[in-house]
């Protein structure tokens, strides 16, 4: 074998071998080199910088391309009573979440103790409130994007999105044609912003193993546990919120037990697999355990897929407070809102796929004038944390279409689960009829 051949081998097996592994071997490596080598190795702290370089230049491709496809996905005739439900509970459940990371975070501050890496941008003052809310609508959209003005370019590639989805559904055959075109377009872009993504990440490696030698070279193994609380709150701003479901369940008369038996397999398949997107096929066949027809779930669940991103906005939360707390920042009640408007809007817009969520937790740390240089101590285990935020996505997911068939006379079929409902009530009894509400609507454990 020729040493070109040689060569070629090696690097389809360093691309084959699973992201999470080399992303850990980075970690593990880049500390055991700091701690073993000591100051001598932040000559190669520049190698860390051009990952950071890297995760802020998708920032606008990502949210331009991924806002204005998951936007437009939903068609103005779909755009009906289910379609008005599901938006509101995305939401809804979205800022839950991105609630509970940041109360948390508070509270135990992750990141406190820790020294900001070399080589970062100091901290810029937080602008008002108003002024942020003012921002949203920018003056000149190109500035917005030379500037990086995170909340305008949002609003645009949503006004966007929503424009496109019109022409999809124009009567005119003309601009429905231009509509279509103009989708395939966008979807092309979002086809090479992830590819771009995809070979950042295979470099994500080796900035992680030069950050986090620099950082343990110059604070010890005081990092370390920073970033296992960090770990901690985020697993447990998710149990929170999967509680949260379960409360919603009972709101709306639906069997908890019977839920998770049949969410079990897609939470499985998303913490192991981290996409959302990847899932779809699992969370499918749990909705249709769970009786609900193909036409809500053929709607409800590949929507949520792209804009249901609850795991990632509690994720946005905490490590935003951890960025924070790495550079001594108290953040203001104006970031705070920033952070929470920020990771509502881009949950909207990020894809259910691998690494997607270190993105969107850059632009959260741009908008609100932090430091970029902690989100490489996140990106060192956000592996760990991508696992649990996804089980988090598909379990909204579900949850969402399940309480959206609940609501919708006929939308849940016939299922042969004989069990007693969890609300053994008259009024759930009388509902056992026909007319709309058929045995499959009463919901068992």
């Amino acid at each position: 074998m020729s040493q070109r051949q040689s060569e070629k081998t090696l690097w389809r097996r360093y691309l084959e071998f699973p992201l999470i592994w080399k992303l850990a071997i980075g970690l593990v490596g880049g500390a055991i080199a700091g701690l073993a080598i000591g100051e001598p190795v932040t000559v190669i702290e520049p190698l860390g910088d051009i990952f950071l370089r890297l995760l802020q230049m998708m920032v606008m491709p990502l949210i331009v391309t991924t806002l204005i496809t998951g936007v437009s996905s939903v068609t103005p005739a779909r755009l009906g009573r289910i379609g008005t439900k599901v938006f509101a509970f995305y939401l809804v459940t979205s800022a839950f979440a991105i609630t509970f990371g940041l109360v948390l975070a508070l509270a135990v501050s992750p990141g406190s103790g820790l020294s900001m890496p070399s080589g970062g941008k100091e901290p810029q003052e937080a602008p008002p409130l108003s002024e942020t809310l003012l921002g949203i609508v920018p003056e000149n959209p190109v500035a917005a994007l030379v500037e990086g003005n995170v909340l305008a370019v949002m609003f645009l590639s949503v006004i966007a999105g929503i424009a496109l989805a019109f022409m999809r559904g124009s009567d005119s055959e003309r601009i429905r044609e231009l509509g279509d075109l103009l989708r395939r377009g966008v979807d092309g872009a979002v086809e090479l912003t992830f590819l771009v993504i995809r070979g950042v990440l295979q470099y994500a490696p080796v900035g992680v193993f030069a950050l986090i030698a620099v950082v343990m070279a110059e604070t010890g193994v005081d990092a370390l546990l920073p970033l296992a609380k960090l770990t901690g709150v985020v697993y447990g701003a998710v149990a929170l919120q999967i509680v949260v479901y379960a409360v919603l369940m009972l709101v709306f008369r639906i069997g908890v037990r019977r839920f998770f038996n049949a969410a079990k397999d897609p939470m499985v398949t998303g913490f192991v697999t981290r996409s959302s997107s990847g899932t779809l096929p699992v969370s499918t066949r749990a909705a249709e355990k769970l009786g609900v027809r193909d036409s809500v779930y053929s709607f409800t669940l590949p929507l949520g897929a792209n804009i249901n991103m609850d795991g990632t906005a509690i994720y946005v939360g905490t490590a935003t407070v951890f960025v924070a707390n790495v550079q001594g920042v108290e953040l203001t009640v104006g970031q705070l809102a920033t952070v929470v408007l920020v990771g509502v809007l881009a949950s909207v817009g990020t894809a259910g796929v691998p690494g997607a969520g270190l993105i969107m937790l850059s632009m959260t740390v741009s908008q609100t004038g932090l430091s970029f240089a902690p989100v490489a101590l996140v990106a060192g285990i956000d592996a760990i944390l991508d696992m649990v935020r996804t089980m988090c996505n598909v379990t909204g997911d579900l949850a969402g279409t399940r309480i959206i068939a609940r609501t919708e006379p006929g939308m849940l079929r016939d299922t042969d689960d004989s069990s007693e409902p969890d609300v053994p009530t008259e009024a759930s009894s009388s509902q056992e009829t026909t007319g709309g509400n058929g045995s499959g609507n009463v919901d068992q454990s």
